[in-house]
């Protein structure tokens, strides 16, 4: 039996703004691998700088929100598997899919956690230390967790998240599975190179002509990257500019700190100022050239969840990093990271500056990036795919097992439905 897969995206994948288009690309080629037909709907607008799945084979469809057109759609598409990227998607078409598609195994991509993200938001605009029973109040956590419960299993990209599901919310290990980003390797795991063509949709570790011993002089200034419609980078880029950047333009008044990232706000290109070394510059064109010159990559990230593509990007183009334990949560288990960890403004400045200044620093920590990426993130298989197919033709016996998700699908339960039918309703009474 070949098998058709349906993606159901909150966006298009943009591999070039997000870390969360990037995962996206990696697992619909994963599935293109695997010989499977695969499509993409959505209902948001494509934009510019969308990847153009067609180039990969992907039927692309344009779908709406609230409206029983999908329930056409999906009934015609008669999908063996349905991906759901977000617990919103879910939201939206989950119970049109289970009245349309019965037996399509319901996938859930997280991305990452997004109750975490909020819960340790709320804490730091509270002047307080995170604490996970947070987690039981976050009433983004009720939806989430209920999104899970109703679909037969859910990836985790974040070890860290794997253990909050399991040990804070008790819910069965059968439920999700630990998927995280990944490499494909290309040459040697040395100096790297980020490639988002349409027929590359892996981060990928290639050689460099340049040995990574006699990079550190080619390379000067800060950098950060990150795409500004996801808040907690607006809040690193904040913390930079208040508390963290005077501290090391002090100590190194010659070099910059340059900002890169997608869709800034009128807020952030406020903040550029070339007196103080603080360059903001916007969207990235060429990720390559950014990484390629830069000698520090900072990402004092103080909430969010999931793994930092940011902080994967770097090491793979050999640019060591200094981050926080939330930057660098469940990123590099009992390897040393490629860099500093620090919390407060004034410790993370000065690994800051002895990272851009002492060469011998610099070198071993590009070096533990290369020992960390090599064992953790090298893909080796698709063995999450055979995974999916076990749970497929085991499906009933699966569902049997998983009360609460039946639970949550009975029409009682079910106020997600009923009011996507009231707005459909009240739309065509328009």
């Amino acid at each position: 039996m070949k098998h058709h897969v349906l993606f159901i995206g909150l966006v298009w994948p943009e591999p070039n703004s997000s870390a969360a288009g990037v995962r996206m690309l990696q697992i619909v080629h994963s599935f293109l691998e695997q010989d499977y037909h695969v499509s993409f709907a959505c209902s948001a607008a494509r934009s510019e700088f969308s990847f153009p799945l067609e180039n990969l084979g992907v039927i692309c469809h344009s779908i709406l929100l609230n409206d029983h057109s999908f329930d056409v759609f999906v009934s015609e598409l008669k999908p063996t598997m349905v991906v759901f990227d977000r617990y919103i998607t879910e939201e939206h078409y989950g119970w049109r899919v289970t009245e349309n598609c019965p037996n399509a195994l319901r996938i859930l991509d997280t991305e990452d956690l997004h109750c975490l993200r909020k819960a340790r938001q709320k804490a730091l605009k509270e002047n307080r230390e995170f604490e996970v029973s947070d987690l039981l109040v976050e009433e983004t956590a009720k939806r989430e967790i209920a999104s899970i419960l109703r679909c037969d299993i859910t990836w985790i990209i974040s070890e860290f998240e794997m253990y909050i599901l399991k040990n804070v919310f008790k819910l069965d290990e059968s439920l999700f599975a630990y998927l995280p980003m990944w490499v494909d390797t290309v040459g040697m795991l040395h100096a790297t190179s980020l490639q988002y063509q349409t027929n590359a949709t892996s981060l990928q570790y290639q050689t460099n002509a340049t040995s990574l011993q006699y990079q550190f002089h080619l390379k000067s200034n800060f950098s950060f990257i990150g795409n500004f419609l996801h808040e907690p980078n607006w809040d690193a880029v904040l913390f930079l500019k208040k508390e963290i950047w005077p501290i090391i333009r002090k100590k190194l008044p010659q070099v910059e700190l340059h900002i890169f990232g997608a869709y800034p706000s009128q807020k952030v290109l406020d903040l550029h100022n070339p007196k103080e070394g603080f360059i903001v510059k916007g969207r990235a064109n060429n990720l390559e050239e950014v990484y390629d010159s830069t000698r520090v990559f900072l990402a004092p990230l103080r909430f969010g969840a999931g793994i930092k593509g940011k902080l994967m990007e770097a090491m793979l183009r050999g640019v060591p990093s200094v981050t926080t334990s939330v930057g660098a949560e469940s990123m590099h288990g009992d390897n040393a990271w490629n860099g500093s960890i620090e919390e407060g403004a004034e410790a993370f400045a000065d690994a800051a500056v002895s990272l851009y200044s002492y060469e011998k620093i610099w070198q071993d920590s590009v070096e533990n990036g290369v020992q960390l990426i090599q064992s953790r993130y090298i893909k080796k298989d698709n063995s999450f795919i055979s995974h999916l197919e076990e749970l497929f033709y085991n499906l009933e016996m699966h569902r049997r097992q998983n009360f609460m998700g039946s639970l949550l699908q009975y029409q009682s339960f079910q106020a997600t439905k009923y009011m996507s039918k009231w707005i459909e309703l009240k739309k065509s009474l328009k």
